[in-house]
């Protein structure tokens, strides 16, 4: 996809992405999520839309702001147009595009499902479109041993068969893994990555499978941003929220970010049905996930098998028939 970036996502951009151009440190003193969720929604009680900040004295158009965000800060965000115009370019050179909450291109399961917690702005790079399929999540953890792997992979090639995308984090171990088996069986895979989109769209492993539209890579942090814990933590809910179910293959108990999320998805979101292995040694953590509301996983054998499994809901949050239109 590559297409002219609409005025509110180049507004939401300057608000709130750091713009890194190569560098490690952000450019400037952006909005946190919790200031532009704040933001945003102040903009929509006034019926205007971040878009309207790029006017010149846009940013004087709203006078009641969150706290902490005084005209200075504004005006020192908005005025960073050069510095977009820079990455623009850098992203497009590496096929990387970016959307809104406004954009029809942004993930439906995302605005529904999430609402106003929706990410404002996600980076990726490859077939849009695959955002939409649902599927399988297969979360897991980094360091596991050969044969969960092997399993996993497994996991991966029967989601392939029975044609559903399947989504994970796109870290090493139980996640390449998972997208592994799946792409190499000729299936689709959505990667939801926490740090270097850049890096992960230029990989010669990922490149066949981004060009020929079978896989897609995302992002809600910058493409040039590295690893870092807290920005795992938050994109957990992101992978469940755009799959069908969710297979937890292992994790340690109360602690780590695969626990973190399955538990988050259990006790909190309730988004889609979770399952957890139960095929050999699960280990403490997967027993605890049980005991929280977690299923067995039943180890579907034919894709018939697994396609009526993800086609099964099991307590998922309500969702409202229609959704507001987010555009900030």
């Amino acid at each position: 996809m590559s297409r002219p970036l609409s005025p509110n996502t180049q507004a939401i951009l300057l608000l709130t992405a750091p713009l890194l151009v190569g560098r490690n440190e952000p450019s400037a003193d952006v909005l946190t999520s919790g200031e532009y969720k704040r933001l945003a929604q102040i903009l929509r009680e006034h019926q205007r839309q971040p878009a309207d900040l790029l006017a010149p004295d846009g940013w004087k158009l709203i006078e009641d702001r969150p706290q902490g965000i005084d005209n200075d800060r504004l005006q020192r965000l908005l005025a960073r147009g050069f510095l977009l115009s820079q990455a623009i370019e850098r992203w497009q050179a590496r096929a990387i595009w970016v959307v809104s909450r406004a954009d029809a291109e942004y993930p439906r399961r995302w605005k529904t499902r999430l609402q106003e917690d929706a990410p404002p702005i996600l980076y990726g790079c490859g077939e849009t479109a695959i955002l939409e399929t649902g599927g399988l999540a297969v979360v897991g953890s980094r360091q596991v041993a050969d044969a969960l792997i092997a399993y996993t992979e497994g996991i991966g090639r029967l989601a392939a068969s029975a044609s559903r995308t399947l989504v994970s984090g796109g870290a090493r171990g139980i996640d390449q893994a998972a997208m592994r088996g799946a792409l190499d069986a000729g299936g689709k895979a959505a990667g939801v990555l926490a740090d270097s989109l850049e890096r992960a769209a230029l990989s010669r492993e990922n490149r066949k499978f981004l060009m020929d539209g079978h896989l897609v890579l995302v992002s809600t942090y910058d493409p040039a941003a590295g690893f870092n814990v807290g920005h795992a933590m938050q994109r957990n809910k992101l992978i469940y929220a755009l799959a069908d179910a969710a297979l937890v293959v292992n994790s340690d108990p109360e602690k780590g970010g695969t626990w973190a999320g399955a538990v988050e998805q259990l006790e909190i979101l309730r988004l889609v049905p979770v399952y957890v292995r139960s095929k050999g040694e699960t280990g403490k953590g997967l027993e605890a996930l049980r005991r929280k509301g977690a299923l067995p996983w039943t180890d579907p054998e034919t894709p018939e098998a697994l396609a009526e499994l993800l086609a099964v809901e099991v307590n998922p949050k309500k969702e409202a028939p229609e959704q507001r239109e987010l555009f900030s």
